[in-house]
């Protein structure tokens, strides 16, 4: 308080801007991803002149739900790992048939390759479940490789599968966690 005063009253610290402000709505984002990878060239403001109104909006959709509890502690189908195994082995054959290894391609192959995995065992429909999904690519130099994953879960109800395609070149290996949310 002392800092922000003098005696003639006359200097004041300066104002941050507000969120709900229009104007100062892009410097703040920008601010805030300074430090990303990412350049900010323009961004719309999610709002109209009716700032008021919007906010009450804005705020309430970040309200998050709540739920009555359903005291399950079972899944209603349990993860069938044979069958989600089959699908992600597919899956590997077909995107991966005439590619050949590249460090550039594969980081970003290996993000879709995840996203079209989730997507196709969340097609399985097993509720509850939350699913973790590893891909790895490994370049075949000579070199041996282990990969290890510890966790903690119940063995009657979670589970994983793993899927691998191998080429003169690479090997890709997909992991599949579930595990059973109560």
């Amino acid at each position: 308080p002392a800092a922000q005063q003098s005696p003639t009253g006359a200097s004041r610290r300066e104002r941050r801007p507000s969120m709900f402000e229009k104007e100062a709505y892009t410097q703040i984002v920008q601010e805030r991803l300074k430090e990303s990878s990412h350049d900010v060239l323009y961004v719309e403001p999610p709002f109209d002149d009716s700032i008021a109104e919007i906010s009450k909006e804005w705020k309430s959709s970040m309200a998050k739900f709540r739920f009555a509890n359903t005291y399950r502690m079972e899944p209603l189908r349990k993860f069938q790992a044979h069958s989600v195994e089959a699908k992600v082995q597919q899956i590997l054959t077909e995107t991966l048939k005439d590619v050949k290894y590249d460090e550039k391609l594969f980081s970003h192959l290996s993000l879709e390759l995840a996203d079209v995995i989730l997507s196709a065992v969340k097609d399985f429909g097993y509720h509850r479940y939350k699913l973790i999904i590893k891909v790895l690519f490994i370049q075949k130099t000579g070199q041996a490789i282990n990969v290890a994953s510890r966790w903690i879960w119940d063995v009657a109800w979670d589970s994983w599968v793993a899927a691998k395609h191998e080429t003169e070149t690479y090997v890709a290996l997909a992991l599949v966690y579930a595990l059973y949310c109560e």
